[in-house]
């Protein structure tokens, strides 16, 4: 580990997506994070004026939460999809996975996710967002249902993931940041963790 990197690094998420990220990228400079998951209420509110400012409150709120609990150099993020003026979260049912990836179907969305770095001693932050654009193509009732039916949708915010076996299928194009869909803007992080690690000597 750097000399300038004691601190540890804590990813205050559960999601096996963020955790293959960020391991892919610390482990180029020899290190390792910690796991502690934010547990807080996500309320989405009718109306939002910028989406993505409300992602990155989400994440800062995980920050905050976690750093009640451990010092550190803590990593949060939270992925929202965007459609017409409505944010789609994570489906709390089989039946609204399903209605959710209809009205995805041969439309296009944007992804966002907001990403918060914080220093839980000296309470220096990085706060931003990334966006990506999404364009589904035209699902067949039979492909959305027996894709939910395998159970990979529920903990996802749309209902789908673009890294899935299935789910990656359904995405006809992208603009923007790939891992950013995935849920953690990878370029953003490392940009984030510089300002707090010494990565490169």
């Amino acid at each position: 580990m750097k000399k300038n990197s004691k601190k540890q690094i804590i990813l205050a998420s559960s999601s096996p997506r963020r955790k293959l990220l960020l391991n892919a990228l610390l482990k180029n400079f020899g290190l390792k994070f910690a796991v502690i998951p934010a547990n807080i209420v996500e309320n989405i509110p009718e109306k939002v004026q910028n989406y993505g400012v409300f992602a990155a409150n989400l994440a800062g709120l995980k920050a905050k939460e976690v750093a009640k609990k451990k010092k550190g150099i803590i990593l949060a993020s939270d992925t929202i999809v965007v459609i017409n003026g409505r944010i789609l979260g994570k489906p709390e049912s089989a039946a609204e996975a399903v209605k959710m990836l209809k009205y995805l179907s041969g439309k296009e969305h944007k992804v966002y996710t907001g990403l918060v770095i914080l220093d839980s001693v000296s309470s220096k932050t990085y706060k931003t967002f990334e966006v990506t654009k999404v364009k589904f193509r035209k699902l067949k009732t039979k492909e959305i249902e027996f894709y939910v039916k395998g159970g990979s949708p529920m903990d996802k915010a749309g209902a789908y993931g673009i890294q899935d076996d299935l789910g990656s299928t359904f995405v006809e194009k992208i603009t923007g940041d790939y891992f950013n869909i995935v849920g953690l803007p990878v370029l953003k992080t490392y940009t984030g963790l510089s300002k707090f690690i010494k990565l490169i000597d």
